[in-house]
């Protein structure tokens, strides 16, 4: 029993130290005409993935730029929604990865990016890998790995969601802007063709009178 236990403990602290292990996860916003750029330090042999989208903000595009610490560009993009890039370091230092939205004037766009660095940590790592896992072993990384894919899955429907709700906010913005428009063609529209109509009776009357004197 105690043993059970303790191999739950490990994998729900292996889940929290995830996320702090692996590397980076950020939503930023990035102004018009502005450029972002973010700094990690990684170990030479280790596979890296960087992962970005644009949630909202204009054609939902942005510039995208990753070098290595001499200034060799490893990965470029212009005016990708969403990318994914996945490389292993050849050297030692701070790699440099930048997003920017210069080419807009006036859109400001909101950015989602995940930037893995290396492999998982061991579930078990004070247990001995020469023997095969244990049925609880084995039950509690197959849960670890859905828990994994679970959270996947969930940053990605967000992303989707924000994106889908930042597209409806638009649409809903135009339609109130268009209707407003044509309330107003209708109206000034109405009132032209009433005071026309009143200056063609007010010409006839005018006319009639002088005739009868």
């Amino acid at each position: 029993m105690f043993r059970s236990l303790r191999l739950l403990l490990q994998l729900l602290w292996a889940q929290l130290l995830c996320g702090w292990v692996m590397g980076s996860e950020l939503t930023f916003e990035l102004p018009d005409n502005a450029k972002q750029c973010f700094y990690e330090d990684i170990i030479t042999g280790t596979k890296c993935t960087l992962e970005f989208q644009v949630v909202t903000g204009g054609h939902y595009d942005v510039d995208c730029r990753l070098e290595d610490p001499d200034g060799t560009t490893l990965y470029k993009e212009m005016k990708k929604q969403y990318d994914s890039f996945t490389f292993t370091a050849a050297k030692n230092g701070t790699f440099k990865f930048c997003f920017s939205n210069e080419f807009s004037t006036f859109t400001h766009k909101t950015v989602y990016f995940d930037f893995q660095v290396g492999d998982d940590p061991p579930l078990f790592p004070n247990e001995n890998r020469v023997t095969a896992l244990t049925q609880m072993e084995s039950a509690c990384v197959s849960i670890h790995e859905a828990l994994k894919s679970v959270i996947d899955y969930q940053t990605h429907f967000r992303l989707r969601e924000a994106q889908g709700r930042s597209r409806a906010e638009d649409l809903n913005t135009r339609v109130a802007f268009w209707s407003i428009g044509e309330a107003i063609i209708l109206l000034v529209v109405s009132i032209s063709q009433v005071v026309l109509l009143r200056s063609f009776f007010s010409d006839k009357k005018t006319t009639m009178t002088r005739v009868g004197s």
